[in-house]
């Protein structure tokens, strides 16, 4: 890989990461119009746990109190606010967790196709401008219960087909549910975090099981470029999004996946 690809791709994907518009389908289809060869799957680890490192950061105050309410837990109490946190993150880890395991390399090996991308794009772009303009905005973080957090942790498990968007999928699902939208994005957040963890370890472990070599430096760039960019762009979202809403990126998903049909035909 080129130091131009190398920036360019770990961009996508700090970019899109969090943003409602699927950094896995972007990660295909870059390449794709690009005419550039897969990055494959060390390059993936990396900016993967580049923006993992970024969702650590920026909600550090958050991610300390979930470990804490953690060790409540441990510890047999399950009556604070931040036991029965670490809870629901725990319970709506799991849905996307199961999936992964046992539906990962099916959809890796069938499902990292363009033709796909249009459909998800454009198909839940468009749930998600209808879950944004009519849902309820009442509830809030604080509220967030067991079942919620496992119906929105079904919902991450659509995001292993690329072009769903992890944050776009559950985002819409906590809309539906009633949560204000910056409150949705945080708890999205936050429920992507043991994820992306799980889903870097399960890939470093392939990694290291793989004799090829490897090109640490270029490993590293890309994680240093996709932690700065998923970083900015956390803030830039969590910032604008109660005053702008999901439309925006509902229609640039729409716009996208007709641009993509439009080069396949």
């Amino acid at each position: 890989m080129t130091v131009i690809q190398i920036v360019v791709l770990a961009i996508v994907q700090g970019l899109t990461e969090f943003l409602p518009v699927s950094s896995s389908g972007h990660l295909v289809l870059v390449p794709y119009l690009m005419d550039w060869v897969d990055q494959g799957l060390a390059f993936d680890v990396a900016v993967h746990f580049g923006s993992l490192v970024a969702v650590v950061i920026f909600f550090r105050k958050d991610i300390a109190s979930l470990l804490s309410g953690g060790l409540q837990v441990v510890g047999g109490n399950v009556q604070t606010p931040e036991s029965r946190m670490a809870l629901a993150i725990a319970l709506g880890t799991v849905p996307a967790a199961v999936a992964g395991l046992l539906f990962a390399s099916w959809i890796e090996a069938n499902l990292r196709d363009p033709a796909v991308i249009v459909f998800t794009l454009s198909g839940f772009g468009i749930l998600m401008a209808l879950a944004d303009r009519f849902g309820r905005r009442a509830r809030v973080f604080a509220s967030i219960g067991y079942k919620d957090a496992i119906i929105i942790g079904c919902a991450q498990a659509l995001s292993l087909v690329p072009g769903t968007s992890r944050s776009g999928i559950t985002i819409t699902a906590a809309r539906i549910l009633g949560f204000k939208r910056q409150d949705a994005a945080r708890f999205s957040f936050l429920l992507s975090a043991p994820v992306i963890f799980l889903a870097v370890v399960y890939k470093f472990v392939e990694l290291m099981a793989d004799s090829a070599s490897i090109a640490w430096g270029q490993l590293g760039l890309g994680a240093l470029v996709a932690c700065f960019v998923a970083y900015l762009a956390i803030e830039i979202f969590m910032r604008v999004v109660t005053r702008i809403g999901l439309a925006p990126f509902a229609i640039y998903r729409v716009i996208l996946a007709a641009i993509i049909l439009a080069v396949l035909v």
